[in-house]
């Protein structure tokens, strides 16, 4: 039973190897090949005319600027908050910072057509101003412009400065810039000389985390932006999908994976920095009751511009969704959902859209839990130079384009590529890093004693693991099946691509509503949209109620 036991074992920690191996290496060499060994032998002089282009430059540029600026902006928007989050005690705290988390796990086309429905020219602020100024024309256009795409980059990526920056700051020790105000130091030197040094590794590495979500930017810059912007991931969609242009497409690929993985190198070097011992203490022991009237007001002030900044777009969204159209509310768009209307867009009745994402994102949370907790276990084992390998590489997709993997597949799977078992497949390359993130803490927490006694006590290795393992752990899974659950959900660039037309998902049939004209067809994308944000916040709050301690934070 024992033998049998250990090879059931080692055949788990071979699954997430095999899997990554024939769904994600693969997929990459294939890519390589079809952009270096077009005929089978290496060819360079078409990447050395696509260099020379200024069209490739110009599109590098852009992805990076833009990164980089959503990024200073997302840091000036996000640090007071992780501030007040991490060393302010106030009533309804934990609810709150959940609040402002909700926006990162909204999937791409539901912000979008929240800030198309906020500000859009016939968004709901514009027809406020409007009525409100008695103005003839809508005052905001946003819409295709840079503006919207970085005021959409920063609502998304704020709870990461929060969650990332706030996590670091509330567990400084508070007794580091008691001493240096003892010395002498005042507010602003203490700052800048105790407290600055101390978060510059977890800021800096928060940062390029932002920017690597930018830099990736897909759904966001393909909807808000229109034709006029592409960032390197919005460009091999095009290439690939519209031009069939698969040569160019894979070189941009190679491109955007180049630089994004010498992003994640730098990122891991600075969150290791991160966990260097500092004689960290609990929240609860930093935070502090603010004192002063003025001090009360600057903060409930910040938490409210903050709030209203990243929830007003997804209330217009719900709000919209009951209203369009009438003078009044209405579940019309809800109805319509049911109904396959011959004049409608939808090739696919929107409500079997639902059925195809729940059945997708259960798929993927039994498929991401199987390999997560496998790969989890395999690199909690004592330390070698295998598991100091495997740990990034099982990190590799985080830094990997959900729509570079769906390019992949259609060149490397052949017939594949139309398989129902290829979009559950990869969503799971992109969820089950986050099973192994917030799954590998809880595991190495686990006080080996608890299995000693049970082996002392005559209990075999799988009884042990039973009895001993599943309980201490079970939290620990229920968040991680959430995570790879809602990814899931959420899922659009890869699943664009590899998507079979007649199994569309909720973000696909969104996207196709947002890109037809007709007031059924948007009101249809806005009642979709709001009960994928509902879904989506539910899990939130999930991950929230069962998440083990503070850890597993992005």
């Amino acid at each position: 039973m024992q033998r049998l036991f250990v090879t059931l074992r080692y055949g788990l920690y071979a699954l997430p190897l095999l899997f990554l191996g024939l769904f994600y290496l693969y997929p990459l060499v294939s890519i390589l090949r079809l952009s270096l060994l077009p005929t089978g032998r290496l060819e360079l002089a078409g990447i050395g005319q696509m260099v020379v282009q200024p069209y490739f430059w110009k599109v590098i540029w852009f992805t990076s600027w833009q990164a980089a600026v959503s990024t200073v902006l997302t840091l000036i928007c996000g640090l007071p908050l992780a501030y007040l989050f991490a060393r302010v005690q106030f009533p309804g705290k934990a609810f709150l910072r959940a609040l402002t988390t909700i926006p990162f796990v909204m999937p791409t086309v539901v912000v979008a057509a929240a800030f198309t429905t906020l500000v859009g020219d016939k968004g709901v602020l514009n027809q406020w101003l409007q009525t409100s100024l008695h103005l003839d024309e809508p005052p905001l256009h946003l819409l295709q412009t840079i503006w919207i795409i970085l005021l959409a980059h920063t609502f998304y990526n704020v709870s990461v400065i929060v969650r990332t920056v706030g996590g670091f700051w509330a567990n400084l020790n508070p007794h580091l810039s008691e001493a240096a105000a003892i010395l002498g130091a005042n507010p602003r030197r203490l700052f800048f000389e105790v407290t600055l040094p101390l978060l510059l590794p977890s800021i800096t590495a928060a940062s390029l985390l932002v920017f690597l979500f930018c830099f990736t930017s897909f759904g966001v810059v393909l909807i808000l932006g229109g034709l006029r912007f592409a960032t390197l991931e919005v460009e091999v969609y095009r290439q690939a999908v519209s031009l069939f242009n698969l040569p160019l497409a894979a070189f941009l690929s190679l491109v955007q994976m180049g630089l994004t993985f010498v992003v994640m190198v730098i990122y891991t070097r600075l969150q290791a920095r991160t966990s260097l011992p500092l004689d960290m203490r609990s929240e609860q022991s930093a935070a502090r009751p603010l004192s002063s009237k003025r001090a009360k007001l600057a903060a409930a002030l910040t938490l409210l511009v903050a709030l209203a900044l990243l929830l007003t777009p997804l209330l217009a969204l719900m709000w919209r969704s009951f209203t369009l159209g009438t003078d009044g509310l209405t579940l019309r768009y809800y109805q319509e959902l049911a109904i396959n209307r011959r004049q409608s867009a939808f090739f696919v009745m929107p409500l079997l859209a639902v059925r195809n994402s729940l059945l997708f994102a259960v798929a993927t949370m039994l498929l991401s839990l199987l390999l997560g907790i496998s790969s989890a276990y395999l690199l909690a084992r004592p330390r070698t130079w295998l598991t100091a390998l495997l740990d990034p590489i099982f990190l590799l997709p985080l830094g990997t384009s959900a729509v570079t993997l769906g390019f992949g597949y259609i060149i490397a799977l052949g017939s594949w590529r139309t398989a129902l078992w290829l979009t559950p497949v990869a969503h799971t390359l992109i969820a089950s890093p986050f099973v192994v993130r917030t799954f590998l803490p809880a595991l190495r927490g686990l006080d080996p004693r608890l299995r000693e006694a049970a082996g002392v006590l005559g209990a075999s290795p799988p009884r042990t693991w039973w009895e001993v393992d599943v309980p201490m752990l079970f939290r620990a899974v229920l968040v991680g099946a959430i995570f790879a659950f809602t990814v899931s959900l959420g899922e659009f660039g890869a699943t664009l691509l590899v998507s079979r037309p007649d199994l569309p998902t909720m973000p696909i049939i969104i996207y196709q509503a947002l890109s037809r004209p007709g007031l059924l067809n948007n009101g249809q994308a806005l009642a979709m949209s709001t009960i994928l944000m509902v879904v989506s916040a539910l899990a939130l709050i999930g991950i929230e109620r069962f998440r083990f301690g503070d850890i597993g934070e992005f």
